[in-house]
């Protein structure tokens, strides 16, 4: 009899201890959350519109700025690896995107729902291992690289003002090419119309036209010595 009762009182106190367990979600899920519903961080990660997964929108801010203040670290594969040991799925092959059915926006409480996965990559396919994995890694090299290479963001940064600089000189010559052009085809639409005025006028004797007068000969001379010298400079 006493050996029924101390059964039971084992079963009870091993069922309070687990619902103790299960009522606290684990310190990295809660953080996680905290993190993901945070709106000042919103440029950096957030919940999709659903409010059913959350995307890393910059990573390498991300693991500068945010990790270290709550994680300890600035390593955003170590963040990867732990989301995916608690049964997270990368859900988009262009972005960082999170899911887990328990993962919600305004459901704190279905945290404790959350399991830690064990040798979680033998249970995932090994291609997706290496996808992530691999992901990860470019993405920690890419901010370390930024992260020790500051005088390149201002070489780079000169560049593109000068490059700007050029620009606007370019689209300034262009615009006065294009008046110069304009001035040409305005030239010799006069000229031709002025020849034909003058070939009119020309006396004509029998059916056949004479020749133009000494005067109108130099108004002619003129407009070609106009015409070369704008057509030079376009």
């Amino acid at each position: 009899m006493n050996k029924e009762v101390c059964m039971k009182h084992a079963c009870v106190k091993s069922a309070s201890s687990e619902h103790v367990k299960r009522a606290t979600p684990p310190s990295f899920l809660l953080k996680t959350h905290t993190l993901v519903e945070d709106p000042p961080t919103n440029d950096i990660i957030s919940w999709n519109d659903q409010g059913t997964t959350f995307i890393v929108w910059r990573p390498v801010e991300l693991a500068r700025d945010l990790l270290p203040t709550l994680f300890k670290h600035s390593n955003f594969s170590s963040f990867v690896r732990q989301l995916n040991t608690y049964g997270f799925r990368k859900v988009a092959s262009g972005r960082w995107e999170f899911h887990h059915n328990m993962f919600r926006r305004g459901e704190r409480q279905l945290l404790c729902e959350i399991q830690r996965r064990k040798a979680w990559d033998s249970k995932l396919p090994q291609s997706l291992v290496k996808t992530t994995m691999k992901e990860s890694n470019d993405h920690q090299r890419f901010s370390s690289s930024m992260s020790s290479s500051p005088s390149s963001y201002v070489s780079l940064s000169y560049e593109n003002k000068r490059l700007k600089r050029e620009n606007g000189d370019l689209c300034v010559e262009l615009a006065s090419t294009k008046k110069k052009c304009n001035e040409l085809l305005n030239l010799v639409a006069f000229h031709l119309n002025s020849k034909k005025m003058v070939v009119e006028q020309r006396p004509k004797l029998f059916g056949v036209w004479l020749d133009l007068p000494q005067e109108k000969r130099r108004e002619h001379e003129e407009f070609s010595e106009n015409m070369s010298a704008l057509s030079s400079q376009c």
